[in-house]
């Protein structure tokens, strides 16, 4: 007969050889099942401003012509209300809010050499800086 002959045994390993691969990848691409969400979720860039409020603090990175902000909690621990926006000149705000206990965002938007409007709350406190351009 001439032909190839495969075993089963050999198909077998090819598939479980093949789902693995395909698992390794996907954590890959999605990143792992465990660990803190919002840690994998941080603004790229150098920081370039930060403005305080009485409950928080609104972080801002600047990265090429890009502007990415953070809020974070001066006293994390708590799940409160939390939102953070961006939006340059003659754009939409970007916003991101809920409930945290340490931090909200990334929010980011192209502001290349734009003024941007930055907000930021956690609990009652608040603050609303703009139009402001990066770098002062």
């Amino acid at each position: 007969m001439g032909g190839t002959h495969v075993t089963h045994g050999a198909i077998r390993k090819a598939r479980a050889g093949f789902v693995l691969l395909s698992v390794a990848l996907l954590l890959l691409l999605v990143g792992p099942l465990t660990g803190d969400a919002q840690a994998a979720t941080r603004c790229a860039g150098r920081k370039v401003d930060t403005l305080t409020f009485s409950t928080g603090s609104v972080h801002v990175y600047r990265s090429g012509g890009f502007l990415c902000a953070m809020t974070y909690a001066k006293h994390p621990g708590t799940t409160r209300s939390m939102s953070v926006s961006i939006q340059a000149r003659g754009s939409r705000a970007v916003v991101k809010s809920g409930r945290a206990k340490k931090s909200m965002g990334p929010v980011r938007t192209l502001a290349g050499s734009r003024k941007v409007w930055i907000k930021g709350s956690v609990g009652g406190g608040k603050v609303s800086e703009g139009w402001i351009r990066y770098p002062r």
